[in-house]
């Protein structure tokens, strides 16, 4: 898939600012400070369309971004960054919950897990919300550049156990700075815009 169109459509904290259900959304899900905005960039090929930032817990609304007028890729807040008050982190537990349940054109969650360490009680708390909804299958490891190839499989294998994966489930490595695996994450959803 060449991506030759993106833009940024909706920012939304309701279901009532959410764009019409006209096309299939695949969202992006995963810890504060994962790399989900880097990699939402490199996914369509631009620089500055999701906001990356140094400081964790950025992005604090749901992100609806319209790819070539075909779908739409839709960036989740991050959550478990500690920094963030408790009480706007129980509204973001909220607000993803309530797109997770009321979106039947959502065809898909990628979850992002830093592949450095085993995933944390939220990671394993979003992946069982995934599974309770349909929308589990499709992890992506990011960070596979900062440890060896030897490390890596170790650590894929931890997160498999750790999240109770299945041989179905796909772990895809990623690196955004080497741009290593995102040939095998594009053709993933592909295959999921396709089913």
């Amino acid at each position: 898939m060449i991506v030759k169109k993106t833009e940024l459509i909706a920012v939304a904290v309701r279901p009532n600012q959410y764009p019409p259900m006209d096309m299939k959304e695949i969202a992006f899900a995963g810890r504060s400070n994962v790399g989900k905005s880097s990699l939402i960039n490199l996914l369509v090929n631009q620089r500055h369309l999701a906001r990356v930032s140094g400081n964790p817990g950025k992005t604090r609304t749901i992100n609806f971004y319209q790819i070539n007028d075909a779908f739409r890729i839709v960036d989740l807040p991050g959550y478990g960054y500690a920094k963030v008050s408790k009480s706007l982190s129980k509204d973001w537990g909220a607000m993803i919950e309530a797109y997770l349940k009321d979106r039947p054109n959502l065809v898909r969650v990628v979850q992002l897990v830093d592949v450095r360490h085993a995933p944390s009680t939220q990671d394993i708390q979003m992946y069982e919300w995934l599974r309770h909804f349909g929308l589990d299958g499709l992890l992506v490891a990011t960070k596979a550049d900062k440890v060896s190839k030897s490390e890596l499989n170790k650590c894929l294998s931890v997160i498999r156990a750790t999240l109770g994966l299945t041989d179905r489930d796909r772990i895809v490595p990623v690196s955004t700075l080497k741009r290593t695996g995102m040939d095998v994450l594009m053709g993933e959803l592909e295959r999921t815009l396709e089913e």
